[in-house]
């Protein structure tokens, strides 16, 4: 099925490529683009149509790229006892050309840490140009949606995103899930996971500029983004899509999630008010006190848009800078299209 989705041509977009510290002042003002691409991203598997079909759509014209593809800086160098098991990862992405211009863009890597005492798969997808300049590269940390093995981390998304951005990207599985030890809370114990993977990138990972860090979250993952922005202060904005902030409307408004909900948090809203208070935004937005991007669909039909994203934004906009953007379609997640205005204000707010 991906094959023959990324056979269809869509939108022509120029995306800058821009985050990364350089020491030169014409080195930081340069700029390269991906061009001819078209990736939508849900929470099912990341790369998605809109219509819940997983895609990578692009045409095999490659570009000039002017950032060096030097072996300077090597991930491997950071196993240790807390980051192990590291391999690189060889993307899907479409069409070889198309393939061959992603990775030129970035450097995509698997690896296992430690959180908790259990093993938590996770990915880092970093820009080339950081590899010649060995200078250290601004951050986003996205947190998946789905629940269990539905909706896993896809790289090619991962390298997508480190491309259209200019920054370090960085992700993690669920606990229980595709590898990883442990069990899924929904927004439960695992967000540790997510802590302990700024630790890393604070700590750790010396090409990490921890400065204006952000985290992105899609559906389930825009709750503990949400959730992440309420705990640690280290992040300085948020991007949310298609975001869960309400996870007791969600639960009376998805009966084919309820099951699901209630095994993974222990009981239902009324059984366990305090649990799903605490996975729900819309509960304490006075608590968020930095830049958030909030983007919804009002014809969603996972996350309901005007409990979830309306009522959300109604609360935020007085306690902190937000920015609201909505669409008329149904996409669930982040909207590619052509005219759409979802990537060049994802990088107008990372970049403010």
């Amino acid at each position: 099925m991906k094959k023959l989705l990324v056979i269809s041509l869509l939108a022509v977009m120029a995306l800058s490529f821009v985050g990364c510290q350089n020491n030169s002042s014409d080195n930081s003002s340069a700029t390269s683009e991906v061009s001819n691409t078209s990736v939508a991203v849900s929470s099912d598997n990341s790369p998605t149509d809109g219509s819940g079909e997983s895609s990578v759509q692009s045409t095999a014209e490659s570009i000039t790229d002017n950032s060096a593809s030097g072996n300077g800086f090597d991930f491997n160098n950071y196993k240790s006892e807390e980051i192990i098991d590291i391999e690189k990862v060889d993307l899907f992405a479409g069409d070889a050309s198309y393939r061959s211009e992603l990775e030129s863009r970035c450097e995509t890597y698997e690896f296992y840490y430690t959180s908790d005492g259990y093993q938590i798969k996770a990915y880092v997808s970093i820009p080339t140009a950081i590899i010649e300049s060995q200078q250290p590269c601004k951050c986003m940390l996205y947190n998946r949606g789905g629940h269990w093995n539905y909706g896993s981390q896809d790289p090619d998304m991962l390298a997508y995103m480190c491309a259209v951005t200019g920054r370090v990207v960085v992700a993690c599985e669920l606990r229980g899930d595709n590898g990883c030890e442990g069990i899924d809370q929904f927004g439960g114990d695992e967000l540790h996971d997510v802590f302990r993977l700024i630790d890393l990138c604070e700590n750790k990972f010396s090409f990490v500029d921890m400065d204006d860090f952000c985290v992105l979250g899609i559906s389930r993952g825009g709750m503990e983004t949400y959730m992440t922005a309420r705990e640690d202060k280290r992040v300085k904005k948020i991007i949310v899509a298609g975001g869960v902030s309400d996870l007791i409307s969600v639960y009376n408004e998805r009966e084919d999630m309820q099951e699901m909900l209630r095994d993974c948090i222990g009981g239902t809203p009324e059984e366990k008010p305090e649990e799903y208070e605490k996975r729900s935004a819309v509960c304490w937005t006075d608590e968020i006190k930095i830049p958030v991007l909030i983007i919804h669909s009002k014809g969603d039909p996972k996350v309901k848009y005007e409990t979830n994203a309306e009522a959300l934004y109604e609360k935020l906009k007085d306690s902190t800078d937000c920015t609201f953007i909505s669409h008329d379609d149904d996409y669930h997640g982040i909207n590619p299209g052509e005219d759409s205005e979802d990537i060049p204000e994802i990088k107008k707010f990372l970049n403010s």
